[in-house]
């Protein structure tokens, strides 16, 4: 079978791009190297997430917001697909401030964002809240929390159950999916693009590297940008515990088995995905800060994981200048943006103007950062 895509990694961002391409009727094959690999679409909270997005860019702001308008389509029609459940609710979310300093720039910034583009004037809502107000969204907050920033836009969703929904809909698709396969070499060549794997050869017309980390080695091969690292997040999950009302934050958030995700955490460690004892106990007392409650709940479960950075922090889309028919995708909000990437981004490619469309996204822009 001649195929029209071939898709380094299976991941959500790559997953998400296959689906979209499917959906248009394109003949996609997909090699993921699998899960004992540094993959960050296990390693999240969930969260489909639009504040503190796109602060020095808000392009990427526009692209966080449309995605949320398109997500509650986006996971029907996936959840009708696939059988499979996401979970997905957007009734908003909180950012919470720990401080009045830290809640002054989080206004500040947040209306510099909203000033800096027409369409984020209008469409970004947001209302700082105090710790009073708070509790009617975030009941049994603690008393040192000094207020947090409010959006409509927010939701959270299960991601692994993303990931299985977006490959079993795929699969129904006709989906070629190569599971375990290790990509050696990328080339160009007289049928359009070939990977080279120890399992054998895959070819198709054109190529889509969304490989994460695996594309510091890989996407220089086809002339595309290598410039990602790791930056390693340490998750704690407490027991169940009796299901309260709460928004989701980006802190911590109770699951729909009532068990609490305790994040965010931003830590350069190379590829080690280790959790550590100081960074879980950092978490922990926070928690419980946020939430007194929590005092006496066990820890059940604990991770790291490596989120996929740009030397921005923004999403990295180009086409190849030197191998026509080669793209580059990267970014860490592969969940948030999994909607854009189904819809625009799968839609760029096909039509093939990602240059033309998003050209605020290539690796061009690291020359100014170097």
């Amino acid at each position: 079978m001649q195929f029209d895509f071939l898709m380094i990694g299976g991941g959500v961002v790559g997953m998400a791009v296959a689906y979209g391409l499917l959906r248009r009727g394109q003949k996609v094959i997909m090699l993921d190297e699998g899960d004992d690999v540094l993959r960050a679409s296990r390693g999240n909270a969930g969260l489909t997430w639009v504040q503190g997005k796109g602060m020095g860019m808000p392009r990427y702001a526009e692209l966080s917001l449309q995605s949320s308008d398109a997500w509650p389509f986006f996971a029907r029609e996936l959840s009708e697909r696939s059988g499979v459940p996401l979970e997905y609710s957007r009734q908003g979310g909180i950012d919470i401030c720990f401080d009045g300093q830290e809640a002054e720039a989080r206004v500040t910034n947040y209306r510099k964002l909203q000033a800096s583009s027409p369409y984020l004037a209008r469409s970004f809502q947001w209302e700082y809240l105090d710790r009073q107000a708070l509790l009617t969204h975030l009941p049994g907050l603690g008393e040192s929390i000094h207020g947090g920033t409010w959006s409509p836009h927010d939701g959270h969703c299960n991601p692994l159950l993303l990931l299985r929904a977006l490959l079993t809909a795929s699969l129904k698709m006709g989906l070629s999916y190569h599971p375990g396969c290790s990509v050696q070499r990328l080339e160009s060549n007289i049928v359009g693009f070939t990977a080279n794997t120890l399992g054998g050869n895959f070819s198709a017309e054109r190529i889509i590297v969304a490989a994460g980390l695996g594309a510091k080695h890989l996407s220089p091969m086809l002339g595309l940008s290598g410039e990602v690292f790791p930056l390693r997040g340490q998750i704690l999950v407490t027991e169940k515990m009796p299901l309260i009302s709460q928004l989701p934050t980006p802190q911590i958030r109770q699951t729909d088995n009532g068990s609490y995700l305790i994040g965010d955490t931003h830590e350069h460690a190379g590829l080690n995905r280790d959790v550590t004892t100081s960074i879980m106990a950092q978490l922990a007392a926070r928690g419980v800060r946020i939430y007194p409650h929590l005092n006496n709940a066990k820890i059940v479960r604990a991770w790291g994981a490596l989120r996929v950075m740009t030397p921005d922090g923004f999403p990295l889309y180009e086409s190849s200048k030197i191998y026509p028919g080669a793209y580059n995708i990267n970014c860490h909000s592969g969940i948030s943006l999994a909607a854009f990437h189904a819809e625009e981004l799968a839609q760029a490619l096909l039509n093939d103007r990602l240059s033309h469309e998003f050209s605020e996204f290539s690796s061009a822009r690291f020359s100014k950062i170097n």
